[in-house]
């Protein structure tokens, strides 16, 4: 059940909300009749809030547009939801954003009531999330909002990028999607200068410019698993091809993303990928839960072997 007051504030909350609804609408969200309603309208009316009603069999409510909002309100669920959220967005290693994010969370707690503060003070305090991300390279806020806008709207932009080795390269490109992965974030989509698809750190893109043309985004598009294939099919000292003897569904669950690309396979689910390091590689598949057949190269069963006799010298 809705306090008088809460209900006054919640009829303002549906139309920011919503725009225009119907009394009956209105007045079945808040459990009240239609007469008590027309009360809270008016109420809102008599405190300067520009809320129209139009007449007739369809009547409805409509906040006058260019009405400015006033301060939200957040129940104590949306507070500690927000809560979280800023204790995640410490994670995610962009430029200029730990002040605003303490500042957030200074606002939050100037407002709240003293046991809400102590539950978020409790999570603020006793949550602990993996900070690794500190040492990487951060983009900055202004080239992360332009290509998420330019994504959005397909809006074709103008890198100024600098690859690893130091050299500056520039292109024409039409941005998918934007993704965080192993503590960076990329951008992806397709490169003109390549007349491909390629995915670019947005640490290393010193410049974005606006192009006058437009594109078209494939339909599902998913950047995440571009750089993830990106990534894990990247040409190193040793491929190799595993045979799993379980269904996608589980070598999904149990692979970690970076080890390789999975395919199902009518005798169970290949995983193929390449790493420099075999001895690190029978570490990581000697935790499956299931059985596997290494089909190359040879090199690994050696140090399968090796990684079982050291563990059985610990038993």
């Amino acid at each position: 059940m809705y306090h008088p007051t809460t209900r006054v504030l919640a009829v303002l909350a549906l139309l920011q909300a919503h725009g225009r609804m119907s009394g009956a609408e209105l007045a079945q969200r808040l459990e009240v009749n239609i007469r008590t309603l027309r009360r809270y309208i008016i109420m809102l009316q008599d405190l300067g809030i520009p809320i129209e009603a139009e007449r007739g069999r369809n009547g409805a409510y409509v906040l006058s547009a260019g009405f400015k909002l006033p301060p939200m309100m957040f129940t104590n669920e949306e507070a500690l939801a927000l809560t979280v959220g800023l204790i995640s967005a410490r994670r995610f290693n962009l430029a200029d954003t730990d002040r605003a994010i303490e500042s957030a969370f200074a606002k939050l707690e100037r407002v709240m009531p003293l046991d809400l503060k102590s539950r978020v003070r409790a999570l603020t305090e006793t949550i602990t999330l993996n900070q690794s991300t500190a040492s990487s390279p951060a983009p900055s806020e202004a080239v992360l909002s332009a290509l998420s806008s330019a994504a959005q709207l397909k809006q074709r932009v103008h890198l100024h990028y600098q690859s690893p080795q130091g050299e500056d390269t520039e292109r024409d490109f039409d941005a998918y999607g934007l993704t965080y992965y192993q503590h960076k974030w990329y951008v992806v989509g397709y490169c003109h200068l390549r007349k491909d698809l390629r995915s670019f750190r947005l640490d290393r893109i010193q410049q974005v410019k606006e192009v006058d043309a437009h594109f078209e985004r494939p339909d599902g598009f998913d950047p995440l698993a571009h750089v993830m294939q990106a990534i894990v099919t990247l040409p190193r000292k040793h491929p190799f091809e595993l045979l799993l003897k379980t269904d996608i569904t589980t070598a999904q669950n149990e692979v970690f993303d970076f080890l390789g690309i999975l395919e199902a396979h009518k005798d169970g689910v290949l995983m193929r990928g390449s790493v420099e390091d075999l001895d690190w590689l029978a570490r990581q598949i000697s935790i499956f839960s299931f059985d596997f057949v290494v089909l190359e190269p040879g090199e690994l069963k050696m140090e399968l072997k090796k990684h079982a006799i050291k563990l059985g010298n610990l038993a």
